[in-house]
């Protein structure tokens, strides 16, 4: 990256906070007091460090968009995915609605719709899988670190409660392995193998975890 090429990347990374922000400023992480930015924030930057572009960085600040807030928008999610190719760029819409599972609210059953999301992301673009893989590692690895802490307790927190969540990332983990891209894939699988270990022990789901989930 040149210079010049440097100064447009964060002129355009900055817009893409600053929308990001604003569109996701009443969200907050699973019943948690945490900003939601914060997770969009670490997800593009693990896209830049495994080596993703201007592109690849603003998706990944984007791609939640679509799923959580297309039906707040004004104009609903036309009006949204109008707004993001207007603003960054045809490859940026495409990238962020490649990691988006609903455009509905309320959502389709979750065990299909999950489903149908590993077989999309198995066919998916390079784009497509390096912020997904990105954004399923941020999870996954806030799991291992609410585990820690909360026990299996957390899992009351997703829709697929614990045997569901397990049985989701491991499939990811599988298809991000086989599909690519195969370094954060490898950090996936890591994490999530520490995740079904926690999942599974006595340390990682005492009878009755301190704190609240």
């Amino acid at each position: 990256m040149n210079e010049q090429e440097r100064v447009v990347f964060h002129r355009d990374f900055e817009r893409a906070l600053s929308f990001a922000t604003r569109l996701h400023a009443a969200q907050t992480r699973k019943q948690s007091d945490v900003p939601y930015i914060s997770h969009l924030i670490s997800v593009a930057a693990l896209v830049l460090e495994y080596g993703g572009d201007r592109d690849d960085a603003i998706a990944g600040l984007l791609h939640d968009a679509i799923e959580d807030q297309g039906t707040r928008y004004p104009g609903g999610v036309m009006a949204l995915k109008a707004t993001i190719a207007q603003e960054f760029g045809a490859h940026v819409l495409h990238i962020v609605e490649g990691c988006t599972d609903s455009e509905t609210e309320p959502k389709p059953p979750w065990r299909p719709r999950k489903e149908a999301y590993i077989r999309h992301v198995m066919g998916a673009c390079d784009s497509v899988r390096l912020v997904s893989c990105a954004d399923k590692l941020h999870n996954a690895r806030s799991i291992v670190a609410d585990l820690r802490t909360f026990g299996c307790a957390l899992f009351e927190r997703f829709t697929g409660k614990k045997d569901g969540t397990l049985w989701y990332y491991r499939e990811l983990s599988r298809t991000f392995a086989q599909a690519g891209p195969s370094a954060p894939a490898a950090e996936l699988s890591r994490t999530v193998a520490m995740m079904g270990k926690l999942a599974s022990s006595d340390d990682g789901c005492p009878p009755n975890p301190g704190g609240s989930a």
